[in-house]
């Protein structure tokens, strides 16, 4: 495609709030401020961004448990995600969510979980309510590798399909299922070729291109704007941290060559840098001031995140059930 100069340093923009807003959760949790260690997104955030961007801010999102960089690049104001890692009042859950259980209505973000695949019957659900309501909306649906292999995925990829529902199943295939190297858990070599036996269309794409994910995620989502249902879309990615950031793992389950060759040579940010800079869409100046402001962006969360109060005592026994007529 041609990339156009603003949506090109949009994406940019996104996976830079995505890397720089993790890092500093780096620096926080080895600060003993983080409550929990965290899953981190740092190797797979072009993957992430082209999908988002490929969406509105009122189509519906879930996540799981590498949870940050999904409602960043739904366009989430990091403040208010940073103070929910702390635990505090002003986060996007008053505090009560953590890491793995972020959620943001106002960017569609419908919510993330650490049980593995348990968001995708989610997805399916805002799916069914866009086609009876009409809205329009689609539902984007992110898992990885590993709940590729869970029961609930063919169940929901079947009903969305029978169905015709507006869902994008949108797979990170980073190769590890935790410390296990996805080929020994996955029969086939593509987890996409899966979608044929639903009736569906399914492409792999390079995890590390954020404009190839998002040219495939853009015609899915078309596709289930005009009614003609789900699609699979599975991107090839890499995480550069452990599974969880902190950690230990008794035995290295991966050479530290294989990792080291992703960080130098498949570095999403950085190929994506370059690509601005000889395609002619931005030059030297533009890009460190992007990086410069969204440095800001993360600061300021971190300030925002350490002077929000904690939540009350009582704040526990709110949320908890729907009142009709209640005023909270």
């Amino acid at each position: 495609m041609n990339l156009e100069r603003d949506l090109a340093l949009e994406m940019l923009r996104r996976m830079l709030r995505i890397r720089l807003f993790e890092e500093a959760t780096i620096e926080l949790f080895h600060a003993g401020e983080l409550p929990a260690m965290v899953h981190l997104s740092i190797g797979q955030e072009a993957a992430i961004a082209g999908a988002c961007l490929a969406t509105t801010a009122d189509d519906y999102m879930t996540g799981n448990h590498r949870s940050h960089g999904h409602p960043i690049a739904k366009g989430a104001r990091l403040d208010r995600l940073m103070a929910e890692l702390l635990g505090k009042a002003g986060g996007v859950c008053k505090g009560k969510g953590g890491s793995m259980h972020l959620a943001d209505f106002s960017v569609g973000s419908l919510g993330e979980s650490g049980i593995v695949g348990s968001a995708i019957p989610v997805a399916v659900g805002a799916g069914l309510a866009a086609d009876v309501l009409g809205n329009g909306l689609v539902a984007l649906c992110f898992f990885g590798d590993g709940a590729a292999n869970e029961g609930v995925l063919h169940e929901s990829m079947n009903l969305a399909a029978v169905w015709k529902l507006p869902v994008v199943f949108f797979c990170e295939n980073n190769g590890w299922a935790v410390s296990v190297r996805a080929g020994e858990l996955t029969s086939v070599e593509d987890i996409s070729v899966r979608a044929t036996g639903y009736g569906m269309p399914g492409v792999t794409v390079d995890g590390q291109d954020p404009v190839a994910t998002y040219e495939a995620v853009s015609a899915a989502v078309a596709r289930a704007r005009r009614g003609e249902g789900p699609s699979l879309v599975e991107a090839k990615t890499y995480r550069f941290h452990e599974h969880a950031y902190g950690l230990r793992v008794k035995n290295s389950y991966r050479d530290q060559s294989e990792v080291d060759v992703w960080r130098q040579e498949r570095d999403p940010i950085d190929l994506f840098r370059r690509r601005l800079l000889d395609e002619g869409l931005a030059d030297e100046a533009a890009v460190e001031a992007l990086d410069s402001e969204v440095r800001a962006e993360v600061a300021a969360a971190v300030e925002f995140a350490r002077d929000s109060p904690y939540p009350e005592p009582e704040e526990a026994y709110r949320d908890l059930y729907y009142v009709e007529g209640a005023s909270t």
